[in-house]
C-alpha cells in the first residue's frame, strides 16, 4: 500500500468545524488532527501555524501530522486549568491591541500590552470608534491620557469617517507584508476595523447598542488577506487574560518603571516598603502615577504565582511519568 501524500500548509481558520489549511498551491482543505496530537492537546494547531499534513487516499479530510516550530505565539494561561498555557495564534509580526476610545479600560490595556509584548512581535494600540468623539481635540485628549500606558508603542485612533487613519494602519501592516493579530474584548469594534481595512464587509457586525457599545460577533479565528498587502488575524473577544511566563512582557510594557528600578538601592526591591526605592521616589515626586506602580506590582506578583504553580505542576507530572507539556 502506497504511503499517503504529505504537504505543508498554513492554518487559516479555526471555527467550530475542522481547521482550514491553505496549501502551497492556494487550495484550502479541512483537516483533522492525527491521533498523536489529539492525545497531546497542547500540540494542536492554532491559526497561523505551519503544519505538515498527510492526504490519505479515500479520506475526505487531510490529517495534521505535525505542527512546525513557531516564530511567535500569543499565549495566555488556560482559563480552564490552573497551570497550563493556551496558545491562541502563531507566526505573526504585529500585535494590534484594540480599545474603544470612549470607554478605555486601562487595567485591561496594561494586561493586553504585557501579553502582546511577551510574544516578541511588534506592538501597537488602536483606539477604535473615534467617530463617536465630539471633536479632534477630544480624541487628542484621550490619546494624551493613555500615552503613559502605551510607552514606546505606536498609538493610532481609527474612524470610518477618517480614511487617512485607516490607510495609515493598512500601510503599517502592508510594510514588510506583515501578519497582524488583532486582540481586544468583545464589542470594541474589531470586526468593523477589519472591514475598513479590507474595504468590504468580510466580517459580520451588529448594530451598536444605545449605550454606544458593540455586541460580540466574531466566533472564529481567521487569517484575512488585505488588498494592499499583509494579512490580519481577527479573533473572538478574549475575556480571560491570565498571564503565562510574562516577565519579559511586563518588563517591556512597564519599561519606564524598569528603568527607574535600576537605580533602587536593592536589586531585589519590590517597590513597596524598602528604603532607597527609586520607583517610589518617582511616585512621591509626581513623575509616576501611583496607579501605574500598583498595576506593575500586582502583575509581577501574579506572574510569580503562576510560575510557582507551573513549576509545582511540572514536578507532579514528572513524578507521574508524564512528559513536560509544550506550549
Amino acid at each position: 500500500m502506497d504511503a499517503p501524500v504529505t504537504e505543508t500548509g498554513v492554518v487559516v481558520k479555526l471555527d467550530r468545524g475542522f481547521p482550514l489549511v491553505r496549501l502551497a498551491d492556494d487550495r484550502e482543505l479541512r483537516c483533522e488532527h492525527a491521533t498523536s496530537l489529539v492525545k497531546g492537546s497542547d500540540q494542536r494547531a492554532v491559526v497561523g501555524d505551519n503544519v505538515r499534513i498527510s492526504l490519505p487516499d479515500g479520506h475526505d479530510k487531510g490529517i495534521i501530522e505535525e505542527t512546525l516550530p513557531r516564530r511567535t505565539s500569543f499565549v495566555r494561561k488556560d482559563p480552564t486549568e490552573r497551570a497550563l498555557p493556551q496558545t491562541l495564534a502563531a507566526n505573526f509580526d504585529l500585535v494590534i491591541v484594540a480599545q474603544p476610545i470612549e470607554d478605555i479600560n486601562t487595567r485591561r490595556l496594561e494586561r493586553e500590552l504585557v501579553l502582546a509584548h511577551e510574544t516578541g512581535a511588534e506592538v501597537m494600540v488602536v483606539l477604535t470608534k473615534a467617530d463617536l468623539m465630539a471633536s479632534p481635540e477630544e480624541v487628542e485628549a484621550v490619546r494624551a491620557r493613555i500615552d503613559g500606558f502605551v510607552g514606546n508603542d505606536e498609538l493610532l485612533a481609527i474612524s470610518d469617517r477618517d480614511e487617512a487613519s485607516v490607510q495609515r494602519l493598512a500601510g503599517i501592516i502592508a510594510d514588510g507584508d506583515k501578519t497582524a493579530v488583532l486582540i481586544g474584548r468583545s464589542g470594541v469594534g474589531k470586526s468593523s476595523l477589519v472591514n475598513m481595512l479590507v474595504g468590504s464587509e468580510v466580517q459580520k457586525t451588529t448594530e451598536v447598542r444605545g449605550d454606544g457599545k458593540g455586541r460580540h460577533t466574531t466566533v472564529s479565528r481567521e487569517i484575512i488577506d488585505l488588498p494592499h498587502g499583509g494579512r490580519i488575524i481577527d479573533m473572538p473577544g478574549v475575556r480571560g487574560l491570565g498571564l503565562w511566563d510574562a516577565d519579559e512582557g511586563i518588563g517591556a510594557a512597564f519599561s519606564d518603571i524598569e528603568e527607574l528600578a535600576a537605580s533602587c538601592r536593592f536589586r531585589d526591591c519590590t517597590h513597596t516598603s524598602e528604603p532607597g526605592c527609586a520607583v517610589r521616589a518617582a511616585v512621591e515626586a509626581g513623575e509616576l502615577a501611583p496607579s501605574r506602580l500598583k498595576s506593575y506590582v500586582r502583575l509581577r506578583e501574579e506572574s510569580a504565582q503562576v510560575k510557582t504553580r507551573r513549576e509545582e505542576a511540572e514536578r507532579i507530572r514528572s513524578r507521574r511519568g508524564h512528559p513536560r507539556r509544550r506550549r
